[in-house]
């Protein structure tokens, strides 16, 4: 897997401190995006699934999946997902794809199944909130995925 960058202790991507994972790729290209070079699928570096669970359980914090965006990577990243929750993590994860097409994508929806917190939609710079809880614009929504599963969003809220 490509991989940007693992940011251990992290108070910005979820709560508490996380480890950030930074998956390389993304083609929603937002404008005002705060991280336009994890654009590019080629940049970062290969990682095993190894070498990325070695980190989390080294770092024994829960974890993000951001990047660029890891659902264009959610084939490949269900494994790890699933690997990450048999430690006893918490899993949040970015993407830029909105929840109601995730759950009709069959690779999308499988990762989706391993995730706690789900963070959907495309950052647009003229909805940015400085004051919005781990997220950048009032488009994006924290899902709590668990209790969305019947389709309906139920959003995340501190002390879910």
């Amino acid at each position: 897997m490509r991989i940007l960058d693992i940011v251990p202790g992290t108070s910005v991507d979820g709560p508490g401190l996380r480890t950030a994972i930074y998956f390389a790729g993304c083609k929603h290209c937002c404008h005002g995006c705060h991280n336009p070079q994890s654009w590019d699928f080629t940049g970062g570096r290969e990682m095993t699934m190894e070498e990325v669970l070695k980190e989390v359980a080294d770092n024994d914090f829960d974890v993000t999946l951001t990047g660029g965006d890891p659902m264009y990577h959610a084939e490949e990243l269900v494994s790890l997902a699933v690997e990450i929750k048999k430690m006893g993590k918490d899993i949040w994860c970015y993407t830029g794809f909105m929840y109601e097409d995730i759950i009709s994508d069959v690779h999308m929806s499988h990762l989706l199944e391993h995730i706690d917190v789900l963070v959907d939609g495309p950052y647009i710079e003229s909805l940015r909130d400085i004051h919005l809880l781990f997220r950048g614009s009032s488009n994006q929504r924290l899902i709590n995925v668990a209790k969305s599963a019947s389709g309906h969003v139920v959003e995340w809220n501190w002390g879910d």
